[in-house]
Formats: C-alpha cells, sequence, structure tokens
C-alpha cells in the first residue's frame, strides 16, 4: 500500500489536548450538576405530596389565595403562595421556608425532616387563613360612610351661586357710579 493515499493526523498541540480536556470536564460537570437539579426537584417533589392534605382542608372560598407547584429553573422552588415558597439549601438536603417582604426575603423554617417542614407549612397556611378572614370580617362589617343630604348640597350650592352673583352686581353698581 502507498502511504501517500492515507490522510495525515494532525498533531494535536499541548493547547488543542487541554481544550478538549476542558470541553470534557465540563460536560461532566454539567451532567453532575443535571443530577443535583433533578435531586432538588424530586426532593420538592416529595414535600408537595406531604402537605397535599394541608390544602384540601382549605376552604373553598380561600382556595384561590394559594398557588402550589414546582417550578424548575436554575433553582427549583416548591411555591406555596405567591410571596412564599420552599427551596433546597445550599447542601441540597435542607427545606427553607422563605417569604417575601417588604424588607426583603425572610426565612421562617429550615429543617432536613419532611414532616417537620409539613408542620412548619401547616402553620404559616393556618397564620395566612386567619389572617385573611381578618382582614375580610373588618371589610365586610364596615359601616358604610352616612349618605349626605343631596338636596341639602345643592341649595347650599345654589344659595352662594347667588349670594356671589349679588356681591358681584353690588360691587359693580357702586363702584361705576354716575
Amino acid at each position: 500500500m502507498n502511504d501517500k493515499s492515507k490522510p495525515a493526523m494532525p498533531v494535536a498541540t499541548p493547547l488543542k489536548q487541554a481544550m478538549h480536556d476542558a470541553r470534557i470536564e465540563a460536560a461532566e460537570r454539567s451532567a453532575v450538576i443535571i443530577d443535583l437539579r433533578d435531586a432538588e426537584m424530586a426532593r420538592l417533589e416529595i414535600l408537595n405530596e406531604a402537605i397535599a392534605g394541608v390544602f384540601k382542608d382549605v376552604p373553598a372560598r380561600h382556595t384561590d389565595y394559594f398557588d402550589r407547584g414546582v417550578s424548575g429553573g436554575s433553582q427549583p422552588r416548591l411555591w406555596l403562595d405567591a410571596i412564599t415558597h420552599v427551596v433546597m439549601g445550599n447542601d441540597k438536603r435542607t427545606y427553607r421556608l422563605l417569604t417575601e417582604t417588604a424588607n426583603g426575603r425572610r426565612v421562617l423554617e429550615e429543617s432536613t425532616d419532611v414532616p417537620a417542614m409539613r408542620e412548619a407549612i401547616t402553620r404559616y397556611v393556618a397564620r395566612r387563613l386567619v389572617a385573611r378572614e381578618q382582614a375580610l370580617a373588618t371589610t365586610e362589617t364596615r359601616e358604610e360612610a352616612p349618605k349626605k343630604n343631596r338636596g341639602a348640597i345643592f341649595m347650599a350650592f345654589v344659595f352662594g351661586a347667588l349670594a356671589g352673583a349679588a356681591a358681584l352686581f353690588a360691587a359693580v353698581w357702586f363702584t361705576a357710579g354716575p
């Protein structure tokens, strides 16, 4: 056989070899990150199933107040309502119940145990329901402002307009002179 028929293999330079090795390492790291994210999602799904009974007991008139569900993304979250969610801690084993306030994010509970987090979420939901019932009760029982007599208001306006017109007429009459 003739050696000229075979294409010559390019010799790998140290930089090309290092770049190839770096790409392989990056692919392995991203696979590990994806596995960690999947593990976080699985743990949040377990907690979501554990608290399903809590949300079944929420009265029908308050069900629109809570919007429970797991969201993906760079940091998976189990949302309870518009301002409160559960995320996994830095160790990927600790559940963190967080709420957004006007002064920033606040940690309500941290635990590695599902039953402890279920209790914390139950307490949170109960407090939110009581606060909402109190807010609804104050708006329902608030007395309406007494209605003013519109006829009296209209008569006061007419009297004021006539008095103003008479004063203007008198001012013009006396200043114009003979």
